[in-house]
């Protein structure tokens, strides 16, 4: 089995590290040929394409042009993807309080989807950048970041269900904008897109983008402490008040609904 998350765009290069374990990304070549393009952007430049503020702008300008290769062992420079990530999603999965065999699972069943790395294992240690999957940035493979990566993610994460413990099927719980670099009929495996839906005032339920996030990060979390390895189990996960609903739910989008917020 192998969960797919998306990245962050904040991040934590300062708290203390909960391993030393650490890896290499495997797609640094395409990743060097992306740095070479963002390089010769102005700080305006990536204001404009990125839609974010000079200082931001500004900070990432400085990013790309200190990114280098080999990546440094300094973690303030380079550090395990799982713990560079602090957005809503790793606020769920509490990737902090793993212990270091969970850390070891991790690696082998869950994938991070990367704008700028293309597939991130959790502790393929990356250097600091802002690079969004949706961005329309033409290279010489196209028009966008969709086109450069073509087929490479999917044939690397294909490979990787292949070799993953458990049931052959994708877990697919990163947002639709990451989501879309993958094509599923060539994964050779059954995908399976959890929902989580909040109650509403009417009585309804609907996704909440924010509560979403923290719950597709919380379920990553719970099913690598509980080396979930068969999609059938998901129907048991309780994580920040959510539980299965048989009724709304279909083969390959289980929903999880909550009646209150937790």
């Amino acid at each position: 089995m192998l969960i797919l998350l998306s990245p962050a765009k904040s991040l934590d290069y300062e708290a203390p590290l909960a391993t030393s374990k650490r890896s290499e990304p495997r797609m640094l070549d395409q990743a060097s040929e992306l740095v070479e393009v963002m390089v010769k952007k102005s700080p305006r430049a990536l204001s404009t394409m990125m839609g974010i503020s000079e200082s931001l702008a500004e900070l990432n300008h400085e990013r790309f042009q200190n990114w280098e290769i080999p990546l440094p062992d300094d973690p303030a420079a380079a550090r395990p993807s799982i713990l560079a990530f602090t957005g809503d999603v790793y606020q769920g999965l509490e990737a902090a309080t793993f212990n270091q065999r969970d850390f070891s699972y991790a690696q082998k069943v869950l994938r991070i989807l990367s704008g700028l790395y293309g597939v991130l294992r959790p502790l393929d240690v990356m250097m600091p950048y802002r690079l969004e999957m949706g961005s329309k940035l033409k290279t010489g493979r196209g028009r966008d970041l969709y086109d450069f990566w073509g087929s490479t993610i999917t044939e690397v994460l294909k490979a990787d269900v292949a070799a993953s413990p458990g049931a052959k099927v994708v877990v697919n719980l990163a947002s639709n904008e990451y989501f879309k670099s993958v094509h599923p009929a060539e994964l050779d495996a059954p995908v399976v897109s959890p929902a989580f839906l909040d109650a509403k005032g009417d009585g309804d339920y609907r996704t909440v983008a924010f509560f979403a996030k923290r719950a597709r990060g919380a379920m990553a979390g719970w099913m690598i402490r509980e080396r979930t390895s068969d999609v059938g189990q998901l129907a048991t996960f309780d994580g920040l008040g959510y539980s299965y609903d048989a009724d709304r739910s279909t083969e390959d989008r289980p929903v999880f609904i909550r009646r209150n917020e937790a």
